[in-house]
């Protein structure tokens, strides 16, 4: 069992955290024809906006309540209405979900209030789905919004169901944390589909953000599940929730419709993935299908053949708890020792994160622990690939933002394959480092009594 400690440094040196507003306009993308809008300042939605888009190198929609100092101080009514009746207006987006900030939190505005006098004002409005969330950027983090905005649209949006009310056995409600990549949702809409379930997956990146181009240009979001669908969702004879960050999203399912749910905290990992294909069996009737059985065993192969590079290896992990806690695990039981873990936030499952201690803090301290404790494989978003060359050590991106590189979408981690390749990605990462620095060379010969002998290289 992990210690969980919380950094005690007066201020954020290099953050390792993405803010709530940014996971919560996150969310909204994953919905059809959506338009996220952040009651705040410009520079608030064009940071967030700089992220998204340059981790996915698509077109991003995201607007804002463009706060200045005089709407702040004297109250951002004015600003809200004027922003969802232009965005109404011209846009004509199916939902708005209206993210708070820092300085309209610290002000107290009255979000819900606003709503409901514009509802009032503009009958034509009465029916709109608006969405609001309070996520304030002065606490928690990237997954928090995310979590949040999730369970709000669960509240807002799914139609009330009698428990007794007969429901479609073939229809499932998949409910993803935001370390799952749309990659790893279409493995996972391709597992539903072959046990003959439909899966409704809230919100769903992989329809919107996956990096296809569209026939016709939309300034909402190209995909993603439809309000329509969202508000059956109740008539689902099971909720799968998908990462500890959704059991509230999970809840509130089945508060609201009396559908029971099942949480998987990981689905990385042969152990975990035998579980959830096993449950997938169950609540279907159907036999594990033979495509299944036989990534099983590539699976188990790859494990075979990667534990002699990944095995004995010192990690430092920078992440999301829910990503943390996936990939260490699975890193775990490939023979890794995890002897640097940092994250973002407070979660149940940091006490179980295999490594001595999770300290919720910065990149400056991942990397002061990486130092310390002699780590040689580095795992974090792009923000830590400076830290890495300061340590020369091999590194590896995972979680958002990635934007030093191309395929951030499509990475996976989810099921056999997704294990199976990340695997493969780590153990390449390994090779490649041991072929391009730690090869005898003139430089690393040296001349004794008994002549020439290559000194050893020793690995970082």
């Amino acid at each position: 069992m992990a210690i969980v400690t919380c950094s005690n440094k007066a201020c954020t040196i290099n953050p390792l955290k993405m803010s709530q507003p940014i996971g919560g306009a996150f969310a909204f993308l994953g919905l059809r024809g959506a338009m996220p809008l952040l009651h705040g300042s410009q520079g608030c939605t064009s940071f967030g906006l700089t992220l998204l888009v340059r981790h996915f190198k698509e077109a991003v929609p995201l607007q804002t309540t463009a706060m200045s100092e005089v709407s702040t101080v004297l109250g951002g009514y004015e600003n809200v209405e004027q922003a969802v009746l232009n965005i109404y207006k011209r846009v004509k987006p199916e939902i708005i979900g209206i993210s708070s900030t820092g300085v309209t939190e610290t002000k107290g505005d009255d979000v819900e209030a606003f709503i409901r006098l514009i509802r009032q004002n503009h009958p034509h409005l009465e029916k709109f789905p608006l969405v609001y969330v309070s996520t304030p950027d002065f606490k928690d983090a990237f997954q928090d919004g995310w979590a949040k905005t999730v369970a709000r649209l669960v509240e807002v949006l799914v139609d009330p169901l009698d428990p007794a009310a007969p429901r479609d056995c073939s229809r499932v409600n998949v409910l993803p944390g935001c370390h799952l990549t749309p990659g790893d949702l279409d493995e996972l809409r391709t597992i539903f589909e072959d046990f003959g379930l439909r899966p409704s997956i809230l919100p769903d990146i992989s329809g919107s953000l996956d990096g296809h181009i569209p026939d016709d240009f939309t300034p909402t979001t190209i995909g993603g599940i439809g309000v329509d669908e969202i508000a059956t969702m109740g008539q689902g004879v099971w909720t799968i929730a998908i990462g500890a960050q959704m059991r509230r999203a999970a809840e509130a399912m089945q508060a609201k419709t009396g559908a029971p749910f099942r949480l998987f905290e990981r689905l990385c990992g042969l152990v975990p993935s035998d579980e959830f294909v096993t449950f997938l069996s169950e609540i279907s009737g159907k036999p594990v299908p033979a495509k299944y059985r036989r990534q099983r065993g590539q699976l188990a192969d790859a494990m075979l053949d990667a534990h002699f590079h990944i095995g004995g290896r010192r990690l430092a992990i920078g992440a999301e708890p829910d990503l943390l806690f996936d990939i260490s695990s699975m890193l775990h039981e490939m023979g890794a020792e995890v002897t640097a873990a940092v994250t973002t936030t407070a979660s149940p499952v940091l006490e179980r994160v295999k490594a001595q201690e999770v300290v919720i803090g910065d990149l400056e301290d991942l990397e002061e622990l990486a130092k310390a404790r002699d780590c040689n494989l580095l795992i974090c978003h792009s923000h830590g690939r400076q830290a890495a060359a300061r340590l020369n050590i091999p590194f590896y991106r995972a979680g958002f933002p990635m934007f030093d590189r191309l395929g951030a979408a499509h990475q996976m981690s989810v099921s056999y394959r997704g294990t199976r390749e990340l695997i493969f990605d780590l153990a390449n990462l390994i090779i490649a480092d041991r072929e391009d620095n730690h090869q005898p060379t003139p430089a690393t010969w040296k001349i004794n009594g008994a002549g020439l002998r290559a000194v050893p290289p020793q690995l970082n």
